[in-house]
């Protein structure tokens, strides 16, 4: 499967994230919430590893390890900032707002990883900015 195609895959399991955490962390508390979801991410990771076979000790002091292990710093800082915001505001708000991560992330690229830059790009960043607004501004 393309890239293209994980990525839509992607969208539509994650589609069904926040309303589902809006709606647990009404009684459940957040950090519980990150918790238990994010066990059963890691089960199924270490499930997908095991069955594909993949070596895990020898990447844990691989040159770019520290990248991988950034960017689970930074994954858990914004999954509990997430949940947490999930279970004290409206998914219409939250979510738009969180996805802003599209904006960011493509400026780091560009920025950080000598991405090209289009027009195209731009006005994509430009709408999902106004996207954002017209959704998160009440």
């Amino acid at each position: 499967m393309n890239y293209l195609l994980w990525a839509l895959v992607a969208l539509l399991a994650y589609t069904f994230v926040a309303p589902l955490m809006s709606i647990a962390t009404t009684e459940v508390p957040s950090d519980v919430a990150v918790i238990v979801s994010n066990s059963m991410l890691v089960v199924a990771a270490g499930a997908v590893v095991a069955f594909s076979n993949e070596p895990v000790r020898e990447y844990l002091t691989h040159p770019d390890a520290p990248y991988m292990y950034a960017a689970g710093i930074c994954l858990a800082v914004g999954i509990l900032a997430y949940y947490r915001a999930l279970s004290m505001g409206p998914v219409s708000v939250v979510v738009p707002v969180f996805g802003m991560f599209i904006v960011t992330s493509s400026l780091v690229g560009f920025v950080t990883l000598d991405e090209p830059i289009t027009a195209r790009k731009v006005a994509g960043i430009g709408f999902a900015v106004l996207a954002v607004y017209f959704t998160a501004v009440e």
